[in-house]
């Protein structure tokens, strides 16, 4: 059998397998797409912690701040904390001087985002004791909330739904490229993954910010024991595993900043990938033993999604390099073998024009630019998720470690509307 030959039926099982762990989310976007009864009701009021862990944030903080007091949730009942987690800027000062409860924390040792959220937990639990919030809200520093993004949540989040997620939206989706392939990517996991999971009764899945979790979740986890690259895949597997199940409020809107340097970007995605192997490598025995169990198909859900993406990648680069070099020093014409490859990377790129174009359609009135950069974004997406294949091989074998990302995009809720 020919290099050619071997490179052909390479990309043929990596397909047939693409599409057997996803064909399953196909069956999401009409669930997605069916109408949505808006969430309403007569919740009872809760009395919240709000979580920020911030680094460096001197630029943003303030926005967020007061967006959580411009919120149409009852004051009284919403507290909000900041660590400035090893800053050398003035977070600290601007956070407290916007309404914010501060606590400065210097280990440059323990460094991420789950030591300083432990770190605000402790400090927290030690003033307040255990019993005095229902729950607790986790943020980054750049993130804004729509004014009614508390209401909406605590509509939801209950018995049933001990964690809620929200609607990820961004604050600087036109920037370039970058920043629309991360507000894009969000825009879909929010739309067409969490949306149809919950309405479906599956988990919806965390993701970094812009959630909340009960008192009693606190208790269980015994604070905030989650320290990996990737503590929000953490979180979210052991809950799954424990049998919680998350829910997700669409009426809840968050804004987000996302990265518009392709350096910083890389960082950060090598980081989530890598994180997530981890995640998996300790975990993943224990997601498919629970298969048949409590919970047995939100673990299914989470494995298909989070696998595939890792495993196929890898092998999908290792067979095609190496059929490659085979084809070519066995004197193979060179112009055949990348064709071959070129059809190899035009099938998923269409299916991820798809689902961008889906997204765009769907989510257009919500994203913050014009219409021709929408569309322009639309085709640039699957070259933004086509990164992640080199990203997941450096994930590897390159060296990873947690990284501040610099926001600089300084707006208000209300220019945002």
């Amino acid at each position: 059998m020919s290099a050619l030959m071997v490179l052909e039926n390479v990309n043929r099982v990596i397909g047939i397998l693409f599409l057997t762990c996803y064909f399953y989310q196909l069956l999401y976007v009409p669930v997605a797409l069916w109408r949505r009864h808006r969430v309403t009701g007569s919740a009872p009021l809760r009395r919240y912690g709000v979580l920020i862990s911030a680094r460096n944030e001197e630029a943003v903080i303030a926005q967020l701040v007061e967006s959580l007091r411009q919120q149409d949730y009852p004051a009284e009942y919403l507290d909000i904390y900041v660590v400035a987690d090893n800053c050398t800027d003035n977070t600290a000062g601007a956070a407290r001087e916007a309404g914010a409860i501060v606590y400065r924390r210097s280990d440059t040792r323990h460094v991420g985002k789950g030591y300083a959220l432990n770190f605000l937990l402790s400090r927290i639990r030690e003033e307040r004791g255990d019993q005095y919030y229902d729950g607790y809200f986790v943020f980054d520093a750049d993130n804004l909330l729509a004014s009614d993004y508390i209401s909406r949540m605590n509509e939801v989040f209950g018995p049933e739904y001990p964690i809620v997620t929200s609607y990820r939206n961004s604050k600087n989706y036109g920037d370039n490229w970058i920043s629309a392939g991360y507000g894009l990517w969000f825009l879909r996991d929010a739309a067409f993954l969490n949306e149809p999971r919950t309405r479906l009764g599956l988990s919806a899945v965390v993701s970094g910010t812009g959630y909340v979790f009960s008192r009693e979740i606190m208790l269980r986890c015994g604070g905030w024991p989650f320290h990996s690259l990737s503590e929000d895949t953490e979180f979210t597997v052991h809950c799954i595993l424990e049998g919680e199940k998350i829910g997700y409020c669409g009426d809840a809107e968050l804004y987000d900043e996302q990265p518009t340097q392709l350096g910083q970007s890389i960082r950060q995605r090598m980081r989530w990938v890598r994180g997530n192997m981890l995640v998996l490598l300790r975990q993943g025995g224990r997601l498919a033993g629970h298969v048949g169990q409590k919970n047995g198909l939100s673990c299914l859900d989470l494995l298909l999604s989070m696998v595939p993406a890792i495993v196929l990648t890898i092998f999908g680069v290792a067979g095609g390099v190496l059929a490659t070099v085979l084809e070519l020093l066995a004197g193979g014409r060179i112009l055949p073998m990348l064709g071959a490859m070129a059809m190899s990377f035009l099938v998923p790129y269409l299916l991820l024009f798809v689902a961008g174009a889906i997204t765009t359609a769907t989510q257009w009135k919500k994203i913050r630019t014009s219409a021709w950069k929408k569309i322009l974004y639309t085709l640039t997406f699957p070259i933004f998720m086509a990164t992640y294949v080199p990203i997941t091989v450096c994930a590897l074998f390159g060296k990873v470690e947690w990284k501040p990302i610099k926001h600089r995009a300084v707006i208000s809720v209300q220019e945002l509307k």
